[in-house]
């Protein structure tokens, strides 16, 4: 618009008269609405008009539509204050007693007042008459979190004192952290960008509930809190449009811009906020500025040219610290000084009074006002951006210094100037002795307190661990895949679908089953289930579909039971955590099953799996099409042969890779008495392939073994030498023609096992391997898999479709020579046969492995093996798979 020459200053000063008579007599709201329809008529008339996402850097509140803050201001200030001096107390005292241990001081301070608002007069609690709102709390500030439940009797002195010193069992985590603190954390938030993220499809999940008639969710509200920094995480913006497109009004993000991430400015070469209200306007969010506290307003209102708006604007954010952190003098020369008129306006004033020039995030009544603006606005989500001082209070010690976020202490002069800053009635003896200050239960700070909580429903943050009882259905209730599917060949992943049918149509647990697909389900053969169940859709279905004359046509509707998520693998996981824990967070069990390509599960979305384990999550994860050969077709970037391993890395996440249907069966319905009749804190993934076979019929009284993670498949009765083969997945089948091929063409008795989890028995193994050690007086345990094969014969030959480490796992606790045959290396497109030979797990190989284990132990000539290698005409000198 500058460039633009004004080429009849009279004209535009008529229209800029009427428009202020507008303001005047009929209110902003009418004035914008003028205004839009004008450039609306202008766009209709063939104007190219550019769009501009961006405001004046200003507060979105003007000062006369503030709503009133309606509490006591001095008491909440005193409180505030109280709040700030025990968080850095938590902190400095832990390093004072195992320095190193670490901690974050000045996040909190900047956030305090964002914080102390909400928890005075919007965080709703949840209790017997209403859930609550649910607040992920940005996990830099978890001490001022502890703070201020310290002062309401939560959390003891004792447990401030030990801060980030958890083993002995009395300290507080680090950070919010459910597994940690089951009964006060409710989300895991300091892996940045995972907060926002999961907060969207919370909010999302909520009105999904509450269109499915589950749960009345209508009036509870979402509170994200995330620092400014944060928001480069592509997480934490990467599904801000669905926010939008769904009109999550019960949705408020609070961005905390102290203009400062960990080691230096966010934009100190532009503007963060006027960034992030474009990326949210532009996203379709309801934008909520809160930029200038109240000691601007004169100044602001005393701006009739708008040259200190001019000025407001042109300062980049790496000044606006440089004002901050420089002093009052500094911010007259520097920041007023530029203009003689600007220096004249805030002549009057003394550095001291320019330096107390607050900013809109510490200031309670802006703060008020916004939080009182955004949970009142309908149809979209809404976001606070807040400015503030990074280190807010602490002086020298780091207020607006680049290298605030690292501080973990504050000398003690630093520590009375910040108690006399906040007037704390706190001696120098105790401001020396590190002591936190708590007062009295009977005083003013503390009623007022207590007050505020009780009118809000009761204490935030607090978890439940518990959600209503449901009933497993008994495995007969899978009969279908219990049986011998014939001549029928079906796939493990068509088997999954099956169960899941039945799953859907129990009477009790019908309703709570969550299935979620990212965009793959007719791939996973799951199309059959859109017009049994409905996609959900927030509208329902407003256009015809193309396949509507069909029987399996797309279906969305508003009560759908299926979330559709699209190409999106970390919003697909987010609304599954969302579902896995309703239990705790909405009182009611939801069973989520989420099928996605493996290779993309928990490679792309490992953080959110690890905050799933953090959050006590129980449901089902799919890894589809898994493998490094079944996906033949798919090459190098779908191909999965270490998802199993990732899976092991949590936990308390339980996974399995079955070959056959009735293994699947019997996980499944144990998964679903552990996790919903138990209520035990655990999830599980379970790989499943696309390749279709033949299913055996299962043999009676294995399934508590498939459970513990391996069975017999079949025994020789061959009478060579003896050899145990372990398969696992698809690769079991290739190991039950290898027993084939020994017996009949070698006369080696080979012995199959199935091997249903090797993360499992190593789990069990470790269990009894641990007791063992610390009670070598006592009987010695036994785990599973030592049980079966100590009385065997023979070397153990391992082959699973998967890296060598994973069958690895167990060779430690094994009393035979242990050879583990698996596809580490890159994978790439080929048919099955062809692939299982280059990765050289298929039946030739493993006949190969075990003969040449048979020799190693000198039971047979090494000429056999030679032998067997050229009867299967294999190539020594062939590529090594694992680097080529």
């Amino acid at each position: 618009m500058a460039s633009i020459p004004d080429i009849d200053n009279q004209e535009t000063q008529e229209w800029l008269d009427a428009l202020n008579a507008v303001i005047e007599t009929e209110g902003i709201e009418r004035a914008h609405f003028l205004i839009e329809s004008m450039i609306d008529q202008a766009r209709r008339s063939g104007a190219n008009l550019p769009y501009k996402a961006t405001t004046a850097y200003l507060n979105t509140i003007p000062t006369h539509l503030q709503q009133r803050h309606p509490g006591n201001p001095d008491m909440e200030r005193r409180i505030r204050a109280l709040i700030r001096w025990n968080a850095i107390m938590t902190v400095l005292r832990a390093n004072e007693k195992s320095p190193g241990v670490g901690g974050h001081i000045a996040s909190f301070q900047s956030a305090a007042t964002l914080y102390d608002v909400g928890f005075n007069h919007f965080f709703r609690a949840a209790n017997d008459k209403f859930q609550g709102d649910l607040v992920y709390f940005q996990g830099h500030s978890s001490p001022g979190v502890y703070a201020r439940a310290f002062l309401e009797g939560r959390i003891s002195e004792e447990q401030l004192s030990n801060f980030r010193m958890e083993t002995g069992g009395k300290g507080l985590s680090s950070y919010p952290h459910p597994w940690l603190m089951p009964d006060f954390w409710q989300f895991p938030t300091v892996s940045m960008g995972l907060g926002p993220i999961m907060g969207i499809y919370q909010a999302r999940f909520l009105k999904y509930l509450h269109d499915r008639g589950i749960a009345d969710t209508s009036d509870r509200k979402v509170w994200v809190f995330c620092g400014d920094g944060e928001m480069d995480e592509p997480e934490s913006l990467g599904a801000i449009s669905l926010a939008s497109r769904e009109k999550l009004d019960n949705l408020i993000f609070v961005v905390n811009c102290n203009l400062q991430r960990l080691d230096g400015p966010v934009r100190g070469n532009g503007k963060i906020i006027q960034e992030l209200e474009s990326d949210f306007r532009g996203s379709g969010w309801n934008v909520i500025k809160v930029i200038w506290g109240s000691y601007w307003d004169p100044l602001i209102a005393m701006d009739k040219t708008g040259l200190l708006k001019k000025r407001m604007e042109e300062c980049v954010d790496g000044e606006y610290q440089n004002f901050k952190a420089k002093g009052g003098a500094y911010t007259r020369e520097h920041f007023f000084g530029k203009y003689p008129e600007l220096k004249e306006m805030v002549a009057a004033m003394s550095d001291q009074d320019i330096w107390r020039l607050n900013r809109g995030g510490h200031d309670p009544h802006k703060v008020f006002a916004a939080y009182a603006a955004a949970t009142s606005h309908k149809g979209q989500p809404s976001v606070v951006l807040a400015k503030t001082v990074k280190g807010y209070g602490m002086g020298d010690a780091g207020e607006g210094q680049n290298i605030t976020h690292q501080q973990k202490s504050m000398d003690i002069d630093s520590l009375k100037a910040f108690r006399d800053r906040f007037d704390l009635d706190i001696s120098n003896a105790d401001v020396e002795k590190l002591s936190f200050y708590k007062p009295a239960s009977d005083s003013p700070e503390i009623k007022y307190m207590m007050e505020r909580r009780q009118e809000l429903g009761g204490f935030v943050p607090q978890r439940k661990r518990k959600g209503n009882p449901l009933k497993t259905p008994l495995l007969s209730a899978f009969e279908n895949m219990l049986t011998a599917t014939g001549e029928r060949e079906i796939s493990t992943t068509m088997a999954f679908v099956r169960i899941l049918s039945t799953l859907v149509r129990d009477k009790e647990l019908g309703k709570y089953i969550v299935p979620i697909v990212p965009d793959e389900a007719r791939t996973f053969g799951m199309e059959g289930m859109f017009r049994q169940l409905g996609i959900y859709s927030s509208v329902g279905q407003l256009y015809e579909p193309q396949d509507s004359d069909q029987v399996m046509f797309y279906k969305e509707q508003t009560d759908g039971q299926i979330l559709e998520e699209g190409i999106n693998e970390a919003g697909s996981f987010s609304s599954w955590v969302a579902a896995a824990t309703s239990y705790t967070v909405n009182g009611i069990q939801m069973i989520p099953f989420y099928i996605f390509y493996s290779m993309f599960g928990f490679q792309r979305i490992g953080d959110l799996a690890w905050a799933a384990g953090d959050s006590r999550a129980r449901g089902f994860l799919l890894g589809a099409t898994a493998g490094r050969t079944t996906l033949n077709g798919e090459g190098l970037q779908h191909e999965d042969g270490h998802s199993q391993l990732m899976a092991a890395m949590i936990p308390n996440c339980v996974s399995y890779d079955p070959t056959f249907a009735y293994e699947l069966a019997v996980i499944m319905q144990d998964g679903l008495k552990r996790m919903i009749e138990n209520q035990e804190d655990v999830f599980y993934y379970i790989t499943l392939m696309n390749e279709n076979y033949s299913h055996p019929e299962m043999p009676k009284g294995i399934e508590a073994d498939i459970i513990k993670g391996m069975y017999s498949f079949s025994t020789s009765k061959a009478k060579g030498e003896k050899v145990q083969l372990m398969g696992s997945g698809v690769i079991l089948r290739e190991v039950i023609e290898a027993q084939k091929i020994l017996e009949k063409d070698f006369g080696v008795s080979a012995d199959v096992w199935s091997v249903t989890s090797f993360n499992e028995l190593r789990k069990d193994a470790l269990e009894a391997d641990r007791w063992n050690r610390m009670n070598p007086d006592k009987p010695q345990k036994e785990s599973h898999v030592v049980k079966l094969l100590k009385k065997v014969e023979g070397p153990i030959i391992a082959s699973t479709d998967y890296m060598k480490s994973f069958a690895e796992q167990i060779a430690v606790f094994l009393p035979h020579r242990f050879v583990a045959l698996g596809t580490d290396g890159f994978g790439r497109s080929d048919s099955r046969e062809k692939l299982r030979h280059f990765f050289e797990v298929d039946r030739h190989y493993v006949v190969v492995a075990a003969l040449k284990a048979l020799s190693d132990e000198g039971k047979i000539k090494s000429s056999v093996v030679t032998d067997a290698i050229k009867k299967f005409k294999l190539d020594p000198n062939k590529p090594n798979p694992v680097t080529h």
